[in-house]
Parts: structure tokens; sequence; C-alpha cells
């Protein structure tokens, strides 16, 4: 369905080499990930809901799946609020562990043995029976499909930022694959989380990154996960060696903008000062390099200026990093770099990278249904009724969705009432609350509902469905004032 993302690799003649095996990286979607994403969706996962940044898709499936009224998602959100964090950010990052550690539909169980489960996913025992029966009944399958064009327009959008980001990694560390060691690097976009995340996981052989929405494509932190993946194993390799610098971690420990877990792990920091002395390597120009290095240092990464140094040794030899790591860790002077960290001043807090402004998202390409609904709406705004009425009857005969459905018959209903056949409109829109519509539609048939009652003179009846509309929590503001209007005094349209 998506296209694979294949790394480019360093020609093998460069190394004596036989040609490498086909890289099996990718740049994908994951039905798995859709499925738990769209289950939390429904249970009460609103996490910056009104952002820009969002793919459009979030709302549709929201709304779709809203209007299904499924008995699967009250379980959901009994779960979903048993299991609340402390930020949405934690909130969402122990749904993905989950996801990532599950096979897919129909039975999502484990891939991995008990005794593997990641610390975090082991707190959502019984989730997989709740998201199985969730992806039954809401149809998952089928808005997996309807989802494909909005999965690859992002996609594309990432696709030749992440493959430079990651050639360019692989070039300068001399990595003849991307199967390094033979593990995996997957990278999932996701569209149905919070804009603006990356999130990393390693899984024995494989490492994963997910992706969600941003403003513009989230490329260094791509690369920076690639560079984990390339360079982790190497530390874990050789932490003998790395051994002999740890007692310059101790500089690191009053340093206010440093997490406690890189002054807990020794290889953690080690590690983390590397990437960030790669990166600075990586760099356009001296001043950009140097200010990447006086940062890192400045944020409690205190290794980073000697890996940076040893950096430009490496490049001007011949072996790749995996050959030539011992001699970059053995080549830094413990006297020289007691001097330079002594009289360091660590900056109170971490640099934050401002996001930028989300452009206008685009507008959803819709198909089947969806775009027979939109050209009727359209139709109707024109008061070209009698075209319009054609397009919602069209809308009737595709599919079987509730939602889509339910806004053909309140558009029927609407001609109805504006063609003054008040018997047919009251008909329709009953029909129209009959299918679970979205609460706009259903706060909007109430109040039509109502205002039909007035015009026939069944004052009880119309306050009664004022009312109703009152009760729905989320109808728009508009349409609660014009119930509340109605209720104070009868309807008249003439007025």
């Amino acid at each position: 369905m998506i296209r694979p993302l294949l790394l480019i690799t360093i020609s093998a003649v460069a190394f004596g080499q036989t040609a490498p095996r086909a890289p099996e990286n990718q740049l994908d979607g994951s039905q798995t990930l859709f499925t738990v994403l769209a289950a939390i969706n429904a249970a009460g996962y609103d996490a910056d809901l009104d952002s820009s940044a969002n793919a459009p898709i979030r709302k549709q499936v929201r709304d779709i799946i809203a209007a299904k009224n499924l008995a699967s998602v009250d379980a959901l959100k009994k779960f979903f609020d048993a299991h609340r964090q402390a930020s949405t950010d934690a909130e969402l990052s122990q749904y993905i562990s989950f996801a990532l550690t599950i096979e897919g539909p129909p039975d999502f169980q484990y891939r991995m043995k008990p005794e593997e489960i990641p610390h975090d996913v082991r707190k959502l025992e019984g989730l997989n029976p709740l998201i199985a029966g969730f992806y039954r009944e809401a149809n998952i399958e089928e808005l997996w499909k309807r989802s494909q064009s909005a999965y690859e327009r992002m996609i594309e959008v990432n696709h030749s930022g992440v493959a430079k980001a990651l050639l360019e990694a692989n070039a300068y560390l001399r990595n003849p694959t991307s199967g390094f060691f033979g593990r995996r690097f997957q990278i999932y976009v996701d569209m149905l989380g919070a804009p603006n995340q990356i999130q990393s996981r390693s899984y024995k052989d494989d490492y994963f990154v997910v992706v969600t929405p941003s403003p513009e494509p989230q490329i260094d932190e791509i690369r920076h996960a690639y560079l984990h993946y390339l360079l982790d194993p190497l530390s874990l390799r050789h932490f003998e060696q790395l051994s002999r610098l740890k007692a310059l971690a101790d500089f690191a420990a009053p340093a206010p903008a440093l997490d406690d877990a890189y002054k807990d792990d020794f290889l953690l920091l080690s590690t983390e000062c590397l990437i960030k002395a790669v990166e600075s390597r990586l760099a356009h120009g001296a001043e950009q390099r140097q200010a990447i290095v006086r940062q890192a240092l400045n944020e409690g990464f205190v290794l980073t200026p000697a890996f940076a140094e040893g950096l430009a040794v490496y490049e001007k030899q011949v072996d790749s990093i995996r050959f030539y790591f011992v001699d970059l860790v053995g080549q830094i002077d413990l006297d020289r770099e007691d001097k330079r960290l002594e009289h360091v001043q660590f900056a109170k807090e971490a640099a934050v990278k401002k996001a930028k402004h989300a452009p206008p998202p685009p507008e959803p390409v819709l198909t089947g249904a969806a775009k027979t609904l939109q050209e009727a709406e359209d139709l109707y705004g024109k008061r070209d009724l009698g075209s319009a009425r054609l397009k919602y009857l069209r809308v009737l005969e595709q599919g079987s969705d509730n939602g889509l459905h339910a806004k053909a018959y309140y558009g029927l209903a609407r001609i109805a009432a504006l063609q003054k056949d008040p018997e047919l409109a009251e008909k329709l829109f009953q029909k129209t609350l009959e299918l679970s519509p979205d609460k706009d539609t259903m706060s909007w048939a109430y109040l039509y509902l109502g205002r039909l009652a007035d015009a026939a003179g069944e004052r009880d009846q119309a306050e009664k469905n004022y009312r109703s509309v009152l009760a729905i929590d989320g109808a728009p503001a508009s349409v609660k004032k014009a119930a509340e209007k109605g209720l104070a005094q009868p309807f008249n349209k003439d007025k």
C-alpha cells in the first residue's frame, strides 16, 4: 500500500565488500497503531484537538466513530479514565508503546514473551481484547482503507527529507548497509495523535520511530533517532572502554537542564554526547558546528566537545565508526577535559525548539459517499434544491455509513421544509435522529423539529425538542441560543 523508504547505502566497493542485501527499512503507516489511536481518541484522548497542525483525518475518524454509538467505546472510556497520566504526552506515550508491542488484527496479541513486555505496557493489562472488540465493531479495516490517501500524502511530505538525512548519517559513519548489525529501523507516520510528536522505542532488534503531523517534517529528530539506532550498539559493545571516561560524568551532576536519566546512566549520557557531536559535524559551517557543541555542553552533555574534536580526526582516516570507535574514545585526554569542564557555566534550562506557525491544513480529498454528500451540500447552499435532493438520495445508495446517511436525511429534511412539506420534513428529521448522527447534526435536527412543532401549534412538543438541544453536551453555541429563544417564546418563521 505505502511504498518503503529504501535507504540509500554507501557503495560496497569502497569497503571491498560484495553488495549488501536489500535494506528493509521503511517509512510507512501502521494499521495496528491506527487502530489503537482511533480507540483512545474515541475514549477521551483529546490532546491538542484545536491545533491547526492536526491532520484533518483525525477529526474525520473521531466523528465517524462517534456517530456509530458503539458499545465497545464505553468499555474503552472506562479503561482510558482508569489509566490517565500526569500529562497528555505521557498518555500518548504508553499507548504508542502498546501498539508497537502487539501484532495486528484480528486478535492484537503481544508479539513478545511475557517477560519481555515493556514496563509501561504491562500497566495496560486487559487492553488487548478491548482493542480487538473495537476493531471489529467500528469496522476499522474499512476506515484504514479510506485513510490511505491521507497517509500517502504525509509520507510523501517526509520521504525525500528523511531519505537524505539517513543517507547523510550512513555516509558520515561509513555504514555500508541500513541493516546495521542485522537490526531493523522502522519509521511510522501517525495521523491520529497530537501534532508535533516524535517518539522512539527500541525492543530487542527492532527500533521504531513514530511521527505525528507537524508544520514541517521533523527531519532532524528522525535523524537523531537513527543515530541512536546506529550508535547504541557500539556504546554497549565498548562499554569497558567508555568507562575510562566515567569520572567526567561527575561534572554533569550540577547541570540544571540535564535530565536525571542522563545523570544516573553513564552509558546513556555518553551515547547522547556522541550523537550530538556527530550532529555538530554534519552541520553546515564552522559557526553552526560550534554552536551545537556549545549548547550541548551548556545543557550538561559534557563529553560532546571531546567527541566532536575526535570526530574531526576520524574524518581524515578511512575506517568506519564501527572500527574507529575504540580509538575515538581512547584519544580523549582526561586531564584536558578536567580543565575544560572545571569552569563551565551550565544553562538553567534546556533550549526549546520553537515550532513554526502551522499553515492551514490542506482540504481533505473526499471520495465515495462523503464526496457525494459534499456536492449535495454545495448544491443546497446554492438553493439548487432539485439537484441537491438527487445527490442526497445518491448518498443513501452508497455504502452503509450511518453518520453519512444521517446527514443525507438531514439534507432531505431541510429541502422538504423549504418546499413547505412539514409532514415529510418531520419524518426525515426523525429518521436523521434514528441513525445516531454527530452532535452538530443532532442538535440542528431537534431545533428544526421544535420549530415545526411550534408552527403546528404543538407547544409542548416544541419545548421538548428545544430542551433536547440544550441537553446535548457539545452542541454548537448558536443552536443552543436558538433553542433557548424557542423556549422563551414560540418560533415564528415570519418574524
